[in-house]
């Protein structure tokens, strides 16, 4: 554990909350992905007591495994008990360099009721929340008809290879059943519980290489320039509307990121070629019929080339039903809000839980500042938060 294991005060004194102590502790572990540092361990330490049994499920290449958790209370029901699984991650993205922000990002620091550090936002709060909140429920329902679980991992900042589809994967081979999920992603915009998430676009992703001839600028009737030869595709490309979308999801959009070439000098015309892009797909469109249309296009450009993608999720979506109403409730009877529901935003991990388990919705703190310096969370959130997830325990396995 860093120095910063207790949160620095710099003008105020940390209110007597445990939700916040907690999340104090987790962001002083520096879980840079796909290293959990230990905030697993805390996680089951505090479950076990519960009569949580807690399994670590590692998954990867030797010497570079990623560490999941699963823990599971059982229900009174027995094997009739319906499931009602919190689910997270416990690694962060890099801070940057540490000398851009104004406290050390992995020593957790209250500053004008905020708690500044990386992964305060996304997503160590909500798992302060979530235990916090299994901890206040069992204190009140000691013997609850349903089932809790946890499913934490270490990956899902990276390239989400070993993490929650190797879990997913495992449960699905035990016949593990699974009713409800809340994926902790901080989902609030503007005030805590404006806006959950119940679904998310699909990712398909690709490199185009064109290929041309190199050779020199002054004498271009001895080349071929892939760049030319590609850029009336490419505004075509642009100007597409693939999708109109529908009442869940906006319309699918194609994004370039990357385009490289040439050799670094000016007088010589490239020999190939590589573009990056990315298409966020709605339930509209798949990506077989992404993959061809965008072929079309280049083909009838006749365009040489060769293309490498990659599915990094497709969409899916929560109808509304018993999570979302009970979730709503508890937003309402805490913030006075009535949530929006929206599909927007990246890809998480729900894409996987989804396949397993019927009902998946996400739900957490403000994410205006994940992945920034300076990441922070409002303390006046905290407990609200924590008080949130369980009501939505109540109202579901109690």
């Amino acid at each position: 554990m860093s120095a910063g294991a207790e949160a620095r005060e710099e003008g105020a004194r940390s209110p007597g909350s445990a939700t916040l102590a907690l999340a104090e502790a987790l962001i002083a572990r520096p879980s840079v992905t796909p290293d959990d540092a230990g905030c697993q361990q805390l996680i089951a330490d505090r479950l076990r007591p519960l009569g949580f049994e807690c399994e670590t499920l590692q998954a990867g290449p030797d010497g570079h495994a990623v560490r999941n958790l699963w823990a599971l209370r059982a229900g009174a029901a027995g094997g009739d008990a319906p499931v009602f699984v919190f689910a997270g991650h416990t690694d962060v993205v890099p801070p940057g360099p540490p000398a851009s922000w104004r406290s050390d990002p992995f020593a957790p620091t209250l500053r004008d009721g905020r708690l500044y550090g990386r992964g305060a936002a996304d997503m160590k709060s909500s798992l302060a929340a979530m235990v916090v909140a299994v901890e206040q429920f069992l204190a009140a329902f000691p013997n609850p008809r349903g089932a809790i679980a946890l499913l934490l991992t270490s990956d899902e900042e990276g390239p989400a290879l070993h993490g929650t589809v190797h879990v997913c994967d495992v449960l699905r081979a035990r016949g593990q059943r699974l009713d409800w999920c809340v994926v902790g992603e901080p989902t609030s915009g503007q005030r805590l519980g404006d806006t959950v998430k119940n679904g998310r676009r699909g990712s398909l992703s690709a490199r185009l290489q064109v290929r041309g001839v190199q050779g020199h600028v002054a004498y271009p009737q001895s080349a071929r320039n892939p760049i030319h030869a590609v850029a009336p595709a490419l505004a075509e490309l642009v100007a597409e509307r693939w999708d109109d979308g529908n009442a869940h999801f906006p319309p699918t959009t194609w994004q370039v990121s990357n385009i490289h070439a040439g050799t670094g000098a000016s007088n010589v015309i490239p020999g190939e070629v590589a573009i990056d892009f990315n298409f966020r797909f709605s339930t509209e469109s798949t990506p077989a019929q992404l993959e061809a249309r965008l072929r079309a296009v280049l083909d009838r450009h006749d365009v040489d080339y060769r293309i490498d993608w990659t599915l990094g999720g497709e969409p899916f979506l929560t109808a509304p039903g018993a999570l979302s109403q009970a979730l709503g409730d508890a937003i309402e009877a805490e913030t006075g809000l009535r949530p929006q529901l929206s599909t927007s935003g990246g890809t998480s991990d729900g894409r996987f839980i989804a396949k397993i388990c019927p009902q998946v919705i996400e739900f957490g703190p403000s994410n205006a500042s994940i992945h920034k310096i300076d990441e922070s969370v409002a303390v006046a959130d905290l407990d609200p938060l924590a008080a949130i997830y369980r009501r939505t325990l109540e109202a579901l396995v109690a």
